[in-house]
């Protein structure tokens, strides 16, 4: 199948609600992360996400969406490995128990994206929002990029939810683990340079 395939194959999944598995480069980070639409993210969604992933569920977000919900960068000197923009983690400030259930997650990150979100969220949380750069995997190659952009090629909000997919010892999925969950789920796989290079040629 081909690269322009694969993206229109994920966007017809992202436009449906259902999630998308976006894979990085071998010399990078190696791994797979399950991709979800933010504003229609639901329970058993994050069900998934806590059961079968790493659990550390991250909300991808435009810098613009960063600055009016005023967070801050979680560091301001970022020296990760790969520079992964996290700000301060956030909790919706009512209709939550402890935060950490699927569906006090769920109700976090619908009360952040509400257009006064700044008003229905509290730091520290359990849901650790990522800034995108504005230009996007042209910009960084990372899945907080590669996440937003599939959005916006959707013509959904710009808004995600991302966790990476691990095994059942706990291990991150690689190769023929990331295939077989991905059939286990039904949810389409892409790439990153797939994301870059589709984008390079549409934007000419």
């Amino acid at each position: 199948m081909n690269q322009q395939k694969n993206i229109e194959n994920a966007i017809k999944a992202l436009q449906n609600g259902t999630g998308i598995i976006i894979t990085d480069d071998k010399n990078r980070e190696n791994e797979a992360d399950i991709i979800f639409h933010a504003n229609t993210i639901t329970e058993k969604q994050m069900a998934l996400l806590i059961r079968e992933c790493s659990g550390i569920v991250c909300l991808c977000l435009t810098p613009q969406k960063v600055k009016e919900l005023n967070l801050p960068m979680m560091v301001q000197s970022n020296h990760s490995k790969f520079q992964t923009p996290f700000t301060i983690s956030i909790e919706a400030k009512e209709g939550i128990s402890t935060g950490v259930s699927a569906k006090d997650r769920v109700t976090t990150i619908q009360s952040a994206l509400k257009k006064d979100g700044i008003n229905h969220i509290i730091s520290p949380g359990h849901i650790f929002p990522l800034c995108a750069k504005d230009g996007g995997v042209l910009e960084r190659n990372g899945h907080t990029e590669a996440s937003v952009d599939m959005m916006k090629l959707s013509n959904l909000e710009p808004n995600a939810v991302l966790c990476e997919i691990t095994n059942e010892d706990g291990s991150m999925a690689k190769g023929e683990e990331i295939i077989n969950f991905a059939k286990k789920y039904s949810m389409p796989i892409i790439s990153i340079e797939e994301i870059i290079k589709y984008r390079q040629n549409s934007e000419k």
